[in-house]
């Protein structure tokens, strides 16, 4: 009796989920799919990182900025230098007339103590100066620090020599590489953060002082782990779901529930729901669930991709409805009432009903003999 339930449970079941792969599909024509800019990817096994997440700044590299000042008391005779100018060790960059009676009066020379960019110019031809003044500042940028402020929770999981992916908000296309170089001897207690500094190459100059930064900091690496890109996953925490293209359909998509996992700065791990080789939608996923059904019938993207007719449902067309429609018959509620899919629900609705009926002798036989 127990095996007789049971096999009433997958029947109902199977009865019930058959027809919801096809609702699921969303299928778009080629104008549709340009207007979202649908773009795709497959799901495969990579290696992930589990990655610290923390915001922080660049600034230059300790030791790569220097301060030019007179060493005598006068005037700026002639300011030769401007900011962001390029300047090489000891190149002229300014003239200063001192206040030593003289006809003319000397004038002594100051020049770059090292190679690099011009950042502050604070003095003006003509403007008394004195030796404590900053007058030039030069920073050597070709190398930067990113200094990130990390929770303190989490420097348990830092060393020197971790790597770690650096985005500016001012140049959003660009991910800068770079190792951690040190960790900060103290914490900040107001913010409860612990300074990781790295030091990343910068020959283009792009990495500015003072700009924000996002660090992605990767602390361990898992081989063959199933993930894909972030930008594919779409719900929230109580349901996470893709849009996987179809294999056999142009232009389809089906809505698929996935179980996650770890997620770093680009991919998401997924525990279940797809398989690798699996294209799923990476662009124009957001707006997928704002299209409905789509723009073609599933009818008419069937009809595409076998290259012969098909019902409303996406099932085959028997001859016989073929032959009719091909007739003029367009009774459609005839020609799709007897396919094959609606003779095995009715079939197995049938068998649901006379199994049932078996279920409820066999109970109340039992019933009899126990009492």
């Amino acid at each position: 009796m127990k095996h007789l339930f049971l096999f009433l449970l997958t029947v109902s079941a199977l009865h019930a989920a058959a027809p919801k792969a096809k609702d699921s599909l969303i299928i778009l024509d080629e104008t549709r799919v340009k207007n979202l800019g649908i773009q795709l990817v497959e799901a495969e096994e990579t290696v992930f990182e589990k990655t610290i997440f923390a915001l922080g700044h660049i600034e230059v590299l300790p030791g790569k900025k220097a301060i030019v000042s007179s060493r005598i008391p006068g005037r700026a005779f002639s300011v030769l230098v401007i900011p962001h100018q390029e300047v090489d060790v000891d190149a002229e960059v300014a003239w200063v007339e001192s206040r030593q009676p003289g006809d003319p009066p000397p004038v002594i020379k100051l020049t770059a103590p090292i190679s690099g960019m011009v950042s502050k110019v604070n003095l003006a031809q003509g403007q008394p100066i004195s030796p404590d003044q900053e007058l030039i500042e030069i920073i050597d940028i070709s190398t930067v620090e990113a200094a990130a402020s990390v929770p303190q929770h989490l420097v348990g999981q830092l060393k020197v020599g971790l790597k770690a992916n650096i985005r500016v908000s001012a140049l959003p296309d660009k991910v800068f590489e770079a190792t951690l170089a040190h960790i900060a001897a103290t914490a900040d207690e107001n913010s409860g953060t612990i300074e990781a500094a790295f030091h990343v190459a910068n020959p283009d100059k792009l990495l500015r002082p003072g700009m924000r930064a996002e660090f992605s900091i990767a602390t361990s690496k898992r081989e063959d782990v199933m993930s894909i890109p972030r930008e594919a996953i779409q719900g929230d925490a109580g349901g996470r779901f893709v849009y996987v293209a179809d294999y056999g359909l142009k232009n389809a998509f089906a809505k698929t529930e996935v179980k996650t996992g770890e997620m770093n700065d680009s991919r998401v791990e997924i525990m279940s729901g797809l398989l690798p080789g699996d294209e799923v939608v990476i662009r124009g996923a957001y707006m997928l669930g704002f299209a409905g059904k789509g723009s073609v019938s599933l009818k008419e993207a069937m009809d595409a991709a076998h290259g012969h007719p098909h019902n409303e449902d996406g099932t085959e067309m028997s001859k016989e409805e073929a032959a009719k429609k091909t007739d003029g018959d367009h009774d459609h509620g005839s020609s799709s009432e007897f396919n094959p899919l609606t003779i095995f629900f009715a079939g197995t609705s049938a068998l649901l009903l006379v199994l049932l009926v078996l279920l409820m002798i066999a109970m109340m036989k039992r019933k009899e003999v126990a009492s």
